[in-house]
């Protein structure tokens, strides 16, 4: 079941935009942001505490404090509902187009009167925002782009929100009277990052029982449809669930079905037909004599079609019946896999725990080595210095194989700068056992510069892996314009490691751009990017993504034994 922290999170995060967009004092709103995030990485469920509680948490003072118990005890905040209403719900609702502030949404309802992303699309082709100072051409088309990705996100839920739902609904479920198994299928079990629905299925010898409990769920908000075979409703969140009931001996061709995308699912039924079979959510059956040949399993049902199991990250009609029927299936690598994440953040700079709080959850995930990569200088708001930096390095190295063993590297993320140069200088950074390099601003350069801007970052001896590389914000920000396959060159010539960011937020590099990379001989790090103990358990999506872009084990460094990865972080010049 999701924590109270995600939604307060939500709540806090809305009324630092109220506070700007209606001018508010920019100093509160960053003081919400900072205590919406602390919450939301915040490792207890904070409808545990009190306000006295809620003040232990960091960035959270005693006014934030009260108003948050206030929700958790009345279910509202009047202060969020008092700035709802000082302005119409369209310019609430322009703020969530990429690319578009509260400083721009606030302009454009004061100058223009735009009060929603329909009237705003509207303006923009009819030319007139032309003479408002600060939507010049190349504004314009990024609100333009931001009004498409919003518009193609539609009512999608994002992976984890889904992921929750699902979780609590399967286990709701699986206790039920006669329940022989239950699960989730669909766009979910493929991991997809936005769900569009859940389809749960559950094998039963009858489906009433199962029928009346989904209708009377928590969750439940609505009844769609109800029948004996398939019930619909939808949650508060507006996701529409779809619980189908099938026989026992039917479970496996139902998981089949129900889970590939559509162009899968025309593939494998092609092969049945071919083989004188038909296929249906039922099972496998000869299609002159309606005898059943395989449905118990998915393992079953794919092997009767000539096929190996194929993982439902794979599910795509991207290469993987051509793979299966050659014997070319990836073994694609698994969280069990991965050794230690690469990619981490403490509260040294703009992360929410301690060095030693971060390390011991990193042990209890088993880990055999953990980096630490806090922030350096140049991203200024962290304020890092050389000597915080060292006195760091020296904790880490006191800590090292002290937490079941578990080895740290001490390693930084730096910032690419306009020019593609780094924070710090060479010498410097050869004391780092390892360098993660990221774009963290100037997202708006040329795709000639950016790329140019990649390259030379990966071109640096010292930086080992690009961190997040396309900058996106799923449904909120794009990614940079770049030449991506001259980077790919760059980072496969260079030696320079690729992220899959697991942030939910994030998922960066995308499905699409791994499969990409990896036709160029790339190597990829799959990190969480943790600014919190509980995002390290975020690693599941990453793996997931990366899955879905048919990596192995051998594809990613931190799925090496710690002798390989440190060869492989071993640069010319360093120590």
């Amino acid at each position: 079941m999701a924590r109270r922290n995600e939604e307060v999170e939500a709540l806090l995060r809305e009324y630092a935009d109220l506070v700007a967009i209606t001018g508010g004092d920019a100093f509160k709103a960053r003081a919400y942001e900072k205590a919406a995030r602390a919450i939301g990485g915040y490792p207890a469920d904070v409808s545990a505490l009190d306000a006295e509680g809620l003040r232990e948490i960091p960035n959270v003072g005693r006014s934030i404090a009260e108003k948050v118990a206030e929700y958790l005890r009345t279910g509202r905040m009047a202060v969020v509902e008092e700035r709802r209403a000082m302005i119409p719900a369209g310019v609430r609702e322009l703020i969530s187009i990429p690319a578009l502030g509260p400083k721009k949404a606030l302009r454009l309802y004061e100058d223009l009167h735009i009060s929603s992303v329909d009237e705003l699309a509207a303006a923009i082709e009819a030319d007139a925002l032309a003479d408002l100072k600060g939507f010049g051409e190349k504004t314009q088309e990024n609100i333009r782009h931001g009004i498409e990705l919003l518009r193609r996100a539609g009512a999608r839920v994002p992976l984890p929100s889904a992921l929750d739902t699902a979780e609590e609904i399967v286990a709701e479920l699986s206790g039920v009277t006669g329940c022989r198994r239950c699960a989730y299928a669909g766009s979910l079990r493929r991991m997809r990052e936005t769900v569009g629905d859940l389809d749960v299925l559950v094998a039963a010898e009858r489906s009433a029982r199962f029928m009346e409990a989904l209708c009377e769920l928590p969750v439940t908000a609505e009844v769609v449809a109800r029948g004996t075979k398939k019930t619909s409703v939808r949650t508060g969140k507006g996701l529409q669930v779809d619980l189908r009931v099938v026989p026992p001996e039917s479970w496996g061709a139902a998981m089949q079905y129900f889970t590939g995308s559509k162009a899968h699912n025309i593939r494998t039924r092609t092969i049945a037909v071919h083989l004188g079979l038909k296929l249906s959510e039922y099972g496998l059956f000869d299609a002159e004599s309606g005898e059943s040949v395989a449905s118990r399993t998915e393992d079953e049902v794919y092997a009767r079609l000539g096929l190996p199991w194929i993982p439902p990250t794979l599910r795509e009609d991207r290469g993987e019946i051509e793979a299966a029927l050659r014997g070319e299936l990836p073994e694609v690598v698994t969280e069990r896999d991965v050794r230690g994440d690469l990619h981490t953040h403490t509260d040294l700079t703009d992360g929410l725990a301690s060095l030693e709080a971060m390390v011991e959850a990193a042990a209890e995930r088993g880990y055999a080595y953990y980096a630490v990569t806090d922030h350096a200088p140049d991203l200024y708001m962290q304020r890092m210095t050389e000597e915080k930096i060292l006195a760091q390095r020296e904790r880490v190295r006191e800590l090292d194989g002290t937490r079941r063993r578990m080895r740290l590297l001490h390693g930084t993320e730096l910032n690419i700068g306009p020019e593609g140069e780094v924070d710090w200088p060479a010498e410097f950074l050869a004391g780092f056992d390892l360098c993660v390099a990221s774009l963290h601003s100037h997202f708006d350069l040329s795709r000639e510069a950016m790329t140019r801007r990649l390259v030379r970052a990966c071109e640096n001896p010292y930086v080992d892996v690009i961190g997040h590389p396309t900058t996106r914000l799923i449904g909120r920000r794009p990614g940079v314009d770049a030449d991506w396959d001259e980077v790919f060159a760059a980072c496969a010539r260079t030696g320079t490691a690729l992220e899959v960011n697991s942030q939910p937020d994030r998922l960066d590099l995308r499905d699409e751009d791994i499969l990409r990379a990896k036709a160029y001989g790339v190597k990829f790090a799959v990190n969480t990017d943790a600014h919190a103990v509980p995002h390290l358990g975020q690693l599941r999506y990453g793996v997931a993504t990366a899955q879905r872009g048919w990596l192995t084990r051998d594809d990613v460094v931190n799925t090496w034994p710690l002798t390989r990865l440190r060869r492989f972080l071993r640069r010319p010049g360093r120590s």
